[in-house]
């Protein structure tokens, strides 16, 4: 029985596609943080409509309603950690004497 290679060579393999540098995920960290707030309030704002509208047509799907309630809650409250370790830091920069 004969095994066929699955790679003949580095022209099988697919070259990467080209990044341009706007495709690129955030650089700092002001953006990286920037970009997670509004990810935070794009899932408080689904939560909230998605509150709205259980109270308005009845609560035909509470399994989903209750899992973006959750999902807001959580990332909320990692962004609360995050600033928190921020300020922490700050102050600890703030107080060493140089």
């Amino acid at each position: 029985m004969r095994i066929n290679p699955y790679l003949q060579g580095p022209s099988s393999i697919p070259a990467m596609p080209s990044r341009k540098k706007s495709d690129l995920e955030p650089e700092g960290f002001a953006d990286t943080l920037k970009a997670s707030i509004g990810a935070v309030d794009k899932l408080q704002h689904q939560a909230d409509s998605a509150m709205q509208e259980g109270a308005v047509s009845g609560a035909t799907r509470i399994d989903e309603t209750m899992i973006k309630l959750e999902e807001a809650d959580i990332s909320l409250r990692m962004l609360l950690r995050v600033r928190n370790k921020a300020l922490e830091a700050y102050q600890e920069m703030m107080r060493m004497q140089f």
